[in-house]
């Protein structure tokens, strides 16, 4: 196996640290409806709160697309 075919595969292996943060923003925009559901006069700081998760659940996203870009491109 050469370089190149290694880096595609590692790029390749990176980008399956995309599979957590999609899951996890699917449960958090899941809990987030049925909590308003349940209380829509908490939706306010619910929202908030949701909001902040959902940020911080996609920065995983992002360093995953980030080491997938430093095997390919570094």
């Amino acid at each position: 196996m050469d370089a190149e075919s290694a880096k595609l595969i590692g790029a390749g292996l990176a980008t399956l640290g995309f599979i957590g943060p999609g899951v996890g923003i699917g449960l958090i925009w899941a809990a987030l409806i049925n909590s308003v559901g349940r209380n829509p006069a908490a939706a306010g700081s619910i929202t908030t709160t949701a909001w902040v998760s959902f940020a911080l659940v996609e920065a995983l996203a992002i360093f995953a697309l980030a080491i997938a870009l430093l095997i390919l491109f570094g």
